[in-house]
């Protein structure tokens, strides 16, 4: 038994002996140039997964290698990538330091033009990136801020928390035509299609960049990614290890904790972790409530006209908590399974175009499965959102006086009664998405293809859809399939492009989007001539809406009114976009520019919500089964419908200038314009007045903005100012006016400035403004940084938004504590 139990010990000893002279590793430090290390740069080999991070020496080191040569990709956040050679022959390789030099624009990666990594100067699209530095350095727990500062896009500020963007006009309180992407997922609410904003699950420290596509993306994306596209990617723990601690205060009684954890356990799986919770309070600002109330004799108030009060009940306070996390799993070199959750509950004020709403603990919460390898995509998720308590602010204050005057106490008119005309909204709604996609070359020519499935299970309880307490879900399916074919011509630097989407869905059937592209790839930079299509499409609440006692109903169905008229149901609103772009270095590499103009034609936009009159069917069903306050409304109804042709044209210009590896500036500006045929009153006459004008064609998008950024990055200090001038315009949406006075009559009442309009008060255009910010921090050390920014630093009277309060000046400061990891088992 012995003499087994030797040979056995033996054996062993000799194969791992054996195994231990057939494998090593790879050990090296990364610095920059100036000899600095560098901590948490990515060190893969290319063509796997495999990596490692550097510590907070620099260092790294890449085990358990069998014999060979390798190629390693040395990458860091703001410097360009190093390719490196390294042969393991048993043992340890050392391959010294490798040094990183500061990133050229012309080296940005991204993913979100084509659906696969690719330079920036080589997308088929317009795309601005908001980069990991950026994000990094400011002192605020809502990157969305950082969207100001992008070309091409009109940011809009509704208040402390609310921040957004749309791009190349039609801009509405009701926008869903710029599609929201985290991590590959829809960052969309179910049944209004709006994007999460405020309601999303992810926290700043956890954001790796920001995509922000300029013009449609439906090709591969699919409807609603109309206008623009903004894609939010997340940072891998494998090559992001460590714990970050952000601790942030400001005015508006701000407070902010963010956390986020990150570590490798072994080769096979690694996790990270976030959370936050922040709270403060909304600027101070009441929004008018114009109400018909009666007097002792049966008649309109004493002013003779409709009456103003302010909204009941109204509380400024806001308070977000949120977290994801997500656990890795290398299936082998070259694959992952990534599995992750998250969610929210979020409390506070949302401008709409029929008033404010408020949000109170408006949950939402994905679970998402993914699988990632060279040739191969596929996901799987789900999203839900809960909401018991939100209500109109408008429609509920409208409500309560109601009942006093119909003789109820105090007390029982703002009680239940006072959300009886469906004020309250309730969601109980879910979402099924899935994904498959291959991606390979056949004889020169790279392609992608993909198909989608998209189940929508939406569910208000018959709070503000066509559905009701213990009925079933509205269900929803839609199929997409789509390809994209890319061919380079040889040393010719030309490179061709084309893509196409197919969609059917069980409302508004089959719909087709192409997109073609030419470039000419060049060592400086890039000429881009696209052509390419998108949709945007009605949302659950455009078709099967009923707000406020049916008054408001969805189009999915049409309806027949009282003199016969039809109103079809609504179809997808269609665009077609004509580009040209340049994006490189043509003088010095010290000046980047990055430019497009554009021609757009639009049909069929899907209007505001608009009073088409009173009917007597939905569909094939009788207006009274459908419409609960029929009684009072008599038929009446608001909808939803298509209608114009419209053509807008524009530029976006957008200059870099590096003075040196520190100190860089910023210069952006964009001109939108449109043209309508005022002759054609059967597609343009939306409000059939007789005449075509801007109440029919809806721009709401100023013709010229501009900003000029000037930024320091240095080792220790880092800050920026940023000064943007926006022109005033004008802005209209359903019940919502912010207009200079002018011989016009909106919703039957004369546009005029600083006065009440029928629904709101109209306190003028929007914009009209030059807007400062600046921003400044220190790193203390490689493990604390102090930062600070003052938002509209003049105090600027500022309105940015309908529904919403002036901007007034906002500062914050943060503290940040960022810690290695400790025991990691990479």
């Amino acid at each position: 038994m012995k003499k087994i139990i030797t040979f056995f010990w033996f054996l062993w000893l000799s194969c791992s002996l054996a195994w231990a002279q057939q494998s090593g590793s790879i050990q090296g430090k990364i610095v920059d140039e100036a000899g600095e290390a560098l901590i948490g740069a990515t060190v893969i080999i290319q063509g796997t997964s495999k990596g490692a991070a550097s510590d907070a020496d620099g260092n790294f080191i890449l085990k358990n290698l069998e014999n060979g040569t390798y190629t390693l990709l040395v990458s860091y956040v703001g410097y360009s990538t190093q390719t490196i050679s390294a042969k393991v022959t048993g043992g340890e390789t050392s391959v010294g330091n490798i040094t990183l030099s500061g990133e050229t624009r012309l080296d940005q990666v991204v993913i979100s033009g084509s659906l696969k990594s690719e330079k920036i100067t080589q997308s088929p699209a317009t795309i601005q990136v908001i980069t990991h530095d950026d994000i990094e350095e400011i002192a605020t727990f809502n990157p969305g801020e950082l969207l100001s500062r992008v070309k091409g896009v009109d940011f809009i500020r509704s208040g402390v928390v609310g921040t957004g963007v749309n791009i190349r006009g039609f801009n509405s309180n009701f926008n869903s035509k710029n599609l929201q992407i985290n991590d590959g997922r829809l960052a969309t609410l179910i049944a209004t299609g709006l994007p999460f904003g405020p309601l999303t699950t992810q926290i700043k420290e956890d954001i790796e960049r920001v995509e922000v596509v300029l013009g449609p993306n439906s090709a591969l994306y699919g409807p609603n990614a109309h206008n623009g596209l903004v894609y939010t990617l997340t940072k891998d723990p494998r090559t992001s290890e460590g714990t970050t601690l952000a601790l942030g205060a400001g005015n508006q009684s701000m407070l902010t904790a963010r956390l986020r954890h990150a570590q490798v356990l072994s080769d096979k799986f690694a996790f990270k972790v976030s959370g936050e919770y922040t709270r403060g309070e909304e600027f101070e600002y009441v929004d008018s409530v114009y109400i018909d109330r009666l007097d002792e004799n049966g008649n309109l108030g004493s002013d003779g006209v409709v009456e103003a009060y302010e909204e009941l009940e109204l509380d400024r306070d806001f308070e977000f908590l949120r977290g994801e996390a997500a656990l890795y799993y290398s299936v082998n070199d070259e694959s992952d399974l990534v599995l992750s959750y998250g969610g929210s509950n979020s409390t506070y004020l949302a401008p709409t175009n029929v008033g404010r709403n408020q949000i109170i603990d408006w949950k939402v919460n994905h679970l998402h499965l993914k699988y990632t390898s060279p040739r191969f995509f596929a996901q799987v998720y789900r999203t839900w959102s809960k909401t018991d308590d939100t209500y109109s602010i408008d429609e509920r204050t409208k409500q309560y006086y109601r009942g006093l005057d119909a003789g109820l106490s105090d007390e029982v008119a703002r009680g239940e009664q006072s959300y009886a005309s469906k004020a309250k909204f309730v969601d109980d709604s879910r979402r099924w998405n899935a994904e498959a996609q291959y991606n390979n070359t056949f004889g020169g020519f790279d392609v992608v293809v993909g198909a989608q499935w998209q189940k929508d299970l939406a569910n208000s309880k018959g709070s503000y859809l066509l559905d009701g307490e213990g009925k079933e879900d509205i269900e929803i399916d839609q199929f997409g399939a789509y390809g994209q074919v890319q061919k380079k011509f040889g040393n010719s630097g030309f490179k061709a492009i084309a893509a196409f989407r197919a969609d059917n869905h069980e409302i508004y059937d089959f719909n087709f989007v192409p997109k073609v592209g030419l470039l000419k790839i060049g060592k400086q930079g890039t000429w881009r001539l696209t052509y390419g299509q998108g949709i945007a499409s009605p949302t659950i609440m455009n078709m099967f809406g009923d707000l406020f006692s049916g008054l408001i109903l969805g189009n999915s169905e049409g309806f027949t009114l009282e003199d016969g008229t039809v109103i079809e149901k609504q179809k997808v609103e269609k665009i077609q976009t004509f580009e040209l772009g340049y994006k490189g270095q043509p003088v010095t590499n010290k000046l980047y520019i990055d430019a497009n103009v554009y021609y757009n034609i639009s049909t069929d936009f899907l209007s505001p919500v608009t009073v088409i009159g009173k009917a007597v069917k939905r569909g094939n069903t009788p207006i009274e089964e459908v419409q609960s306050g029929y009684a009072a409304l008599g038929g009446l109804v608001a909808t939803y419908v298509n209608f114009g042709k419209v053509n807008t044209y524009g530029l976006d210009l957008g200059v870099n200038y590096y003075f040196n590896d520190e100190i860089s500036a910023t210069l952006n500006y964009s001109y939108f314009d449109y043209a309508v045929d005022e002759d054609n009153l059967e597609e343009n006459d939306f409000n059939k007045d007789g005449v075509v004008n801007k109440l029919d064609v809806l721009v709401n998008s100023p013709t010229h903005k501009a900003s000029l950024g000037l930024n320091y990055r240095g080792k220790k200090f880092f800050g920026n100012v940023f000064t943007r001038w926006v022109q005033a315009y004008d802005y209209f949406s359903s019940f919502q006016i912010a207009a200079k006075t002018q011989d016009l009559v909106y919703r039957g009442v004369p546009v005029v400035e600083n006065a009440r309009s029928k629904d709101a008060f109209n306190y003028g255009p929007l914009g009209g403004f030059v807007n400062v910010d600046i921003g400044a921090g220190y790193r203390i050390n490689s493990l604390l940084t102090v930062s600070g920014q003052v938002s509209n630093l003049f105090d600027s009277e500022m309105r940015e938004f309908t529904a919403s309060p002036f901007i007034g000046r906002l500062y914050s400061m943060e503290l940040k504590l960022k810690v290695p990891a400790i025991g990691s088992k990479k």
